[in-house]
């Protein structure tokens, strides 16, 4: 059997990636969110820890000695330098876990026709050329702002939406309901599913 085809979601905080991969994942897709990744390097990756703690103190784990994510942002959201220091540690430690996942679903006896992976710094870490296919989910920035408090708070540092959506290879503007995001994942599904 072919290997699966590779897809990515990205966007902007706030514009419904998570939901538009858990339609993928409804409609057939292996899906993974880099989002759980990091949150499972951070329960489970000894290193990972011990730099955190090096880096920001003993106030960002609780009384068990786990990282308390909330805590971590507040430490890197307002600092520029801190924000990239830990993106350098986690970054390469999900890439390798999400290449190693699709390397795994592509050996299953009868594996997906797509492997869609959350990455939400898809292009601001030049990660598209990892993936045959790119959906951008996009969504006005009042939207966006009333999904998530910190939709605005990465923004000079993140490619602007219209780029994203002009480097995509799908794009839809999450703006209605669920189920009409729920119908343009099913329509990707198909054609993907017709290429791979």
């Amino acid at each position: 059997m072919s290997r699966p085809v590779s897809v990515a979601i990205t966007g902007g905080i706030g514009a419904g990636k998570t939901e538009a991969l858990h339609a993928f994942g409804r409609h057939g897709a292996a899906i993974v969110s880099s989002d759980e990744i990091v949150h499972r390097l951070l329960v489970d990756d000894d290193e990972v820890k011990a730099a955190i703690r090096e880096r920001l103190g003993d106030d960002v784990f609780d009384e068990n000695g786990e990282v308390v994510r909330a805590r971590v942002a507040e430490h890197v959201f307002p600092d520029e330098d801190a924000r990239d220091w830990l993106e350098a540690l986690l970054h390469p430690r999900v890439v390798r876990e999400y290449l190693s996942w699709q390397d795994e679903q592509a050996r299953k006896a009868e594996p997906p026709a797509l492997t869609v992976t959350e990455v939400p710094l898809l292009y601001e870490v030049g990660g598209e050329s990892r993936f045959e296919r790119v959906v951008v989910i996009t969504a006005p920035v009042e939207v966006r702002a009333l999904r998530h408090p910190l939709a605005d708070a990465r923004g000079t540092r993140l490619l602007p939406e219209e780029e994203k959506a002009r480097r995509a290879d799908f794009v839809f503007v999450n703006d209605g309901t669920l189920d009409e995001l729920d119908r343009f994942v099913a329509g990707v599904v198909e054609e993907l599913s017709r290429s791979s």
